[in-house]
């Protein structure tokens, strides 16, 4: 039922369509090629849910920041939650499992999250290791450095971003293309 005095609220901060334009913004990142040719995250169904949540974190940690953010911040996380769904519904996941991997994706999102949150609170090194061990599985910790330094560049754009450009969708992710050039395996 919708409450009749609605309309008295504060109008919504990001329109849905904004949200799946940031949404769609966060996927077209975590494709990149270059962090999967580049950088040794795995090219899988996991690889890339982890490349997403990376992605996700950041934006959902610059929503944080915003007067009124927190809606748009579970706007996002909402969009995120009904494509999981529908990825794993498009897998042929079976309606009675989906619950059950929806609850592990939560569980994932929100552990590496607060991994990310406090190692970035720590050092880019801390941030790196918490990539190595969450997206990369353990191995080469160049390219979780590589990737640390990536987030930390797409953080500072973020911060540096003002709060209606954010909400409206009027910004990028810094391009990846140049974390490869900073090593060689």
């Amino acid at each position: 039922m919708l409450w009749p005095f609605n309309h008295f609220r504060k109008p919504r901060l990001a329109p849905r369509g904004t949200i799946e334009a940031i949404y769609g913004m966060i996927v077209t990142q975590a494709r990149e090629p270059v962090f999967y040719q580049g950088l040794g995250v795995p090219d899988t169904v996991n690889g890339r849910f982890d490349l997403l949540l990376v992605h996700l974190w950041m934006i959902l940690r610059r929503l944080r920041q915003v007067e009124g953010g927190a809606e748009a911040a579970q706007a996002l996380f909402d969009h995120f939650c009904n494509d999981m769904d529908a990825n794993l519904r498009e897998m042929g996941v079976g309606d009675l499992a989906v619950p059950k991997r929806m609850l592990a994706f939560g569980e994932a999102f929100y552990g590496r999250s607060a991994a990310y949150d406090l190692a970035l609170t720590d050092s880019g090194e801390a941030l790196a290791q918490a990539f190595c061990k969450n997206v990369l599985g353990g191995d080469n910790i160049d390219h979780a450095r590589r990737l640390a330094s990536y987030a930390q560049a797409a953080i500072a754009g973020l911060d540096g971003i003002d709060d209606a450009a954010l909400l409206a969708a009027s910004w990028r992710f810094p391009s990846p293309l140049s974390l490869t050039e900073q090593g060689h395996d």
